[in-house]
């Protein structure tokens, strides 16, 4: 993320490559608190990514145990092998960069104004068990150790809506616009 002031205000800027999310946390004209999603989120079934996968002669399936989790796999022609993974865009990840898999990142710009209140960075362990317009919620609840409050909400989302599952990787950063 960069961050530049310049004479309409300040400016944020973000290269999003993966399936982390940046969400806005702002108000609205009734004096509300609201989400906004920046970024998207890069699996491999959003339309215009699993195109670039199918021309470049990978494939994108779901394994039986793991309902609505869409991966790349290396071929069209065999059984997927291994996992696959879960994302579009990525560093590293080599065995999948012949079948679709880039890590080009999507460049979002956004003119901060004054409603604005913070961002929240959190990977797909956050948002795959806690919405937006929750997470806003918990971070605005107090900005001390907010960060960790997200964390601690989104672990125990996973004990309750995936029983059995490991927990993906949970990490927040909250950034705070218009401190002192």
């Amino acid at each position: 993320m960069f961050h530049d002031h310049d004479s309409q205000g300040d400016l944020i800027v973000l290269a999003n490559v993966g399936d982390s999310r940046a969400v806005l946390g702002t108000t609205s004209d009734d004096g509300s608190l609201v989400a906004v999603q920046l970024s998207v989120d890069f699996k491999p079934n959003l339309p215009q990514e699993a195109e670039r996968i199918h021309q470049s002669g990978g494939r994108v399936c779901e394994a039986e145990d793991e309902p609505g989790v869409s991966r790349i796999h290396a071929s069209i022609d065999e059984e997927p092998e291994g996992p696959g993974l879960a994302l579009s865009r990525a560093f590293g990840d080599f065995f999948v960069k012949d079948f679709g898999l880039i890590s080009e990142p999507d460049v979002i710009q956004r003119t901060i104004t004054a409603r604005d209140r913070f961002v929240i960075l959190a990977t797909d362990g956050v948002w795959d068990v806690v919405s937006n317009e929750k997470a806003v919620e918990i971070v605005s609840a107090g900005k001390e150790e907010s960060a960790k409050k997200l964390v601690e909400y989104a672990a125990a989302q996973w004990k309750r809506k995936r029983p059995g599952y490991a927990a993906d990787d949970i990490s927040v950063v909250c950034l705070f616009l218009h401190n002192p």
